[in-house]
């Protein structure tokens, strides 16, 4: 498949600190079998800090989101937790504090990030997304 095709893939996580690296693991195969592993370092960074947060601060299941569009790599993490997501601090001012870095590392090596709250569909919760420009 070009890698101008767009496609999308989604990883339903449970609720479990091993969910990280099963997520990491397999957007490294997603990316290396389209061609883009050019952007698979940066890429695992983000989703692990997204899917940290999705099973880190909700008590239910989770999901992993990556599509590729236009040149575009979008990452989310989907949770059952429809509360907004802590706004990141300043990363240089966080020295080494070990909690609330997760967002502040995603605003830093995103090109975009956001999030959107889910009702819909039967789905509940929130969407916390963030893109890389496959260039």
């Amino acid at each position: 498949m070009p890698e101008s095709e767009p496609w999308e893939y989604t990883l339903y996580i449970p609720n479990d600190p091993r969910a990280v690296t099963v997520a990491r693991r397999t957007l490294r195969l997603i990316l290396t079998m389209h061609g883009l592993i050019r952007l698979t370092d940066t890429a695992e960074l983000l989703a692990a800090e997204l899917v940290s947060n999705a099973v880190r601060h909700t008590k239910g299941p989770a999901a992993l989101r990556v599509r590729w569009s236009a040149g575009v790599l979008r990452i989310g993490a989907w949770d059952a937790d429809p509360g907004p997501p802590e706004p990141p601090g300043e990363l240089g001012a966080m020295g080494e504090a070990e909690e609330g870095r997760g967002l502040a590392l995603v605003r830093a090596c995103a090109d975009l990030w956001g999030w959107q709250p889910l009702a819909g569909h039967g789905n509940r919760g929130k969407f916390v997304w963030c893109e890389l420009a496959g260039a």
